[in-house]
């Protein structure tokens, strides 16, 4: 098994504009709404300043000329309402965008979920089998997390920011050049400290989720292994362990948090002492009767009250969005890093299938084979030839067939070398050896959970390339040697195998496998919920369910991996007579380390390091008093 991929602390180049163009197709009427809803709020809570600026105006002209308030009531009434009419109207939007942000966060979440799980599903098994399932885990937890800080609250604080400033740009070049260069310098050391400080917030905050990752699943480790722990008295070696990660990640949150904790009180006092230089900037040039540079026209051509004040407030309000661009840092960074993960998921190659033979219901009329749509309990192979257009129907048999064939999970490592073996229907074939000699890497091979380097499978006479996946595993049952049950009642683990069995095809396979005699013995029988991998039964019954979930399924051939490994001897014998109840009449592959259970097989082979060495029946191999003769008398241990 290739090692697990660590998780990378960075996001990929493109990861922000690839996150945007998935929303706009996600949302391509409301997110438009949202984003121009977030401006126009934006907008207007920049421009106050200049009705600020008329007021003073209007009030040091009616103080110069003697006015009295109902000389100038009209204007500021004016000036008030239509202040009042824009507030209004950023409240209208601010509350529409915060609702419309609701939606569109959730149904993201919602709508990225679905995408990596769909993914998921169309992955090979070579995926899983060399990813670690806590990483994949995280995808959906931890990531997804971080892409909802991203989108609900990072992004469009950014965008608020970006027209705030925007706007108070514009209004402070037509008021002032002057005192915006004043500004822009201020801003600019924020920019640099934000840059230093905010960069190592951002990385520890990074590893910190991966020391989360790693806290969380060194606790389910020890949750799943309580038992093992208090066997063997490891409770003060685990708790060590456990001081060691937790540690990790009490040093990184503390970096993460130190540099966050300190960068919001630089940014702020850097703001108060911008606000007090453009302060006695400002009103120096006021009290000198400088002459005023601005982009607004030559009506600003002296230093006035009524310009200077309004700037002060233009101040305050830029340094402070800056301050809150500072503070979204570590929400961009851990936010882009987790769709940057999310988009991995979503860009691994699905599980590619190019077969088209199908597997079909027919009916018999005088010795040819029609195609039905009803179940009549015969099968068969649709076979199209692209070469003349015809359609052929090969009866489905179980006659599997393996003609040299060389196999390897990982280039230059050679798994399984030159495998010839033939499977007629009703056979069974058992595969005996050593861990790691490529008895289980045969059936998945059948299976067509990895596809062989060379050398030719065929099923029914067909090459397996040709037979779509989906058909090729409906024709096959499996039992593991790990079972796997789901929350759900007993009926729905067995009526997993056929998804549109009834109650009483699943009864008749549970009593043909055996598990009938507990299953009826359960509080709600065949409707006792099972729940954490079916963790209120024992290995034997969770054993036995799983071999009635293949027999409903009732496919004509079986793969039956260590599948009575794990029950006692008494329960096995129970196993046994069900499995050859089921058995009978299907091709069998068997797997299984005691020899007791491969013993009336048709033919046992005998591998070793991918290379069968030896192949017949049980006496046969007996009489040849080769290495299964030494696995059977003990001379040899298979491990």
């Amino acid at each position: 098994m290739a090692p697990s991929r660590k998780p990378r602390p960075r996001a990929k180049r493109g990861t922000f504009k690839r996150l945007m163009k998935e929303l706009f197709s996600f949302f391509p009427r409301l997110l438009p709404i949202t984003i121009g809803c977030i401006i126009l709020s934006a907008a207007i809570g920049a421009i106050p300043a200049l009705f600020m600026r008329q007021v003073y105006e209007i009030i040091g002209v009616a103080v110069e000329e003697g006015l009295g308030w109902s000389d100038v009531r009209s204007d500021v009434i004016r000036l008030v309402v239509t202040l009042g009419c824009l507030y209004l109207a950023s409240l209208i939007s601010s509350f529409t965008y915060n609702q419309l942000m609701v939606t569109i966060t959730q149904n993201t979440l919602k709508k990225f979920r679905d995408k990596m799980f769909d993914r998921m599903q169309d992955l090979p098994i070579k995926y899983f089998d060399t990813h670690n399932h806590g990483d994949v885990m995280s995808y959906y937890t931890n990531d997804i997390d971080t892409l909802r800080q991203l989108v609900s609250q990072s992004i469009p604080q950014l965008l608020m920011t970006i027209i705030t400033v925007s706007v108070l740009v514009c209004v402070m070049l037509s008021l002032s050049v002057w005192l915006s260069i004043v500004v822009f310098v201020g801003v600019a050391l924020m920019l640099f400290v934000t840059g230093k400080i905010g960069g190592g917030s951002a990385r520890h905050f990074v590893r910190q989720q991966i020391a989360i990752g790693k806290t969380e699943g060194y606790v389910e480790e020890m949750m799943n292994g309580q038992k093992v722990i208090k066997v063997f008295c490891h409770e003060e070696e685990s708790k060590e362990n456990f001081d060691k990660v937790n540690d990790e990640l009490y040093h990184e949150a503390v970096q993460a948090n130190r540099y966050a904790n300190v960068l919001g009180p630089i940014l702020g006092n850097i703001g108060n002492i911008l606000y007090i230089i453009v302060a006695i900037v400002g009103s120096a040039l006021l009290i000198s009767g400088a002459s005023n540079l601005s982009l607004g026209g030559s009506e600003n051509a002296i230093f006035t009250v009524a310009l200077v004040v309004p700037f002060l407030n233009m101040t305050k309000q830029f340094t402070g969005n800056v301050s809150q661009v500072s503070h979204q840092i570590n929400s961009v960074v851990m936010g882009l890093a987790g769709a940057s993960r999310i988009f991995e998921l979503l860009d691994e190659e699905p599980e590619k299938d190019e077969g088209y033979v199908t597997l079909v219901n027919v009916r018999d009329i005088d010795g040819t084979l029609v195609e039905c749509r009803e179940h009549t309990g015969k099968w068969a192979w649709k076979h199209p030839h692209k070469s003349d257009g015809t359609i052929t129907y090969v009866p489905l048999m179980g006659d599997v067939r393996m003609t040299n064939v060389d196999f390897e999970y990982e280039e230059g490592k050679p798994v399984l070398k030159d495998i010839t073996l033939y499977a007629e229907p009703g056979q069974k074939v058992a595969f005996v050896g050593a861990t790691g000699a490529g008895k289980t890497t045969i059936t998945n091979l059948i299976n067509r959970f990895y596809d062989i380097a060379d050398g030719k499978i065929r099923y029914d006479g067909i090459n397996i390339n040709k037979i779509k996946k989906s058909e090729l595993r409906k024709s096959l049952g499996i039992v593991l040697q790990e079972t796997n049950l789901f929350t759900g009642t007993v009926m729905d683990n067995i009526r997993y195998g056929k998804l549109d069995a009834t109650d009483e095809e699943c009864i008749a396979a549970s009593k043909l496998s055996g598990a009938d005699d507990f299953v009826t013995r359960l509080p709600d029988g065949y409707n006792t919920m099972l729940t954490g991998n079916g963790a209120n039964l024992s290995q034997g019954q969770r054993q036995l369910i799983a071999i009635a979930r293949a027999a409903v399924a009732d496919p004509p051939v079986m793969i039956l991996d260590e599948a009575t490994s794990s029950i006692d001897t008494r329960t096995e014998q129970i196993v046994q007579r069900g499995m050859d109840a089921l058995m009978h009449g299907r091709t069998v592959f068997v797997i299984a380390h005691r020899l007791s259970t491969v013993q009336n097989s048709d033919v046992i082979m005998v591998l070793d390091h991918g290379v069968i060495i030896e192949r017949g029946s049980h006496d046969d191999l007996i009489e040849q008093k080769g290495q299964y003769y030494s696995l059977y008398t003990g001379a040899f241990e298979l491990e």
